[in-house]
């Protein structure tokens, strides 16, 4: 029997280590005012459904997003065809921000610029654009 006893603790040290586990990754919704955690390269979390976001709101766009837009040679018909077909990055989103949450929408233009541009839905019909970045490229810009 004891040759057994490390083989039995260590077991259960790892069924209580998925049983933790298993706990925080129930339905329980995240705390107001954190962001969720996920594992680098998650596209899409149940804390960011694809509903959250409605792909053909109204835009309005801010300075900001005017401006970096306009550095790194965006048209605002690449920022539609990312926000219609683009993919959340759950880890630069953050649904529980105020005023409005924010999404990171991830893909690649018609011109071949791979893009991340970050909406603010604060309603169901519209959504700020709160920047444009081109991930292939660094951009000089002087925007504030």
């Amino acid at each position: 029997m004891q040759k057994y006893l490390p083989v039995l603790l260590l077991s259960l040290l790892l069924l209580a280590g998925w049983h933790q586990r298993w706990w925080k990754d129930s339905d329980v919704p995240p705390a107001p005012g954190s962001r969720p955690v996920v594992a680098r390269g998650a596209v899409s979390q149940p804390a960011i459904a694809g509903e959250t976001i409605n792909r053909h709101a109204h835009l309005e766009y801010t300075k900001h997003a005017i401006c970096r837009m306009g550095c790194r040679q965006v048209t605002k018909a690449e920022v539609l065809e990312i926000l219609a077909a683009g993919e959340i990055n759950a880890e630069k989103s953050n649904p529980a921000d105020r005023p409005c949450p924010t999404y990171a929408l991830e893909g690649y233009s018609s011109e071949g610029q791979h893009l991340r541009v970050v909406f603010a839905p604060c309603d169901k019909e519209n959504a700020k654009v709160i920047t444009c970045i081109d991930l292939d490229k660094d951009w000089s810009c002087n925007c504030e």
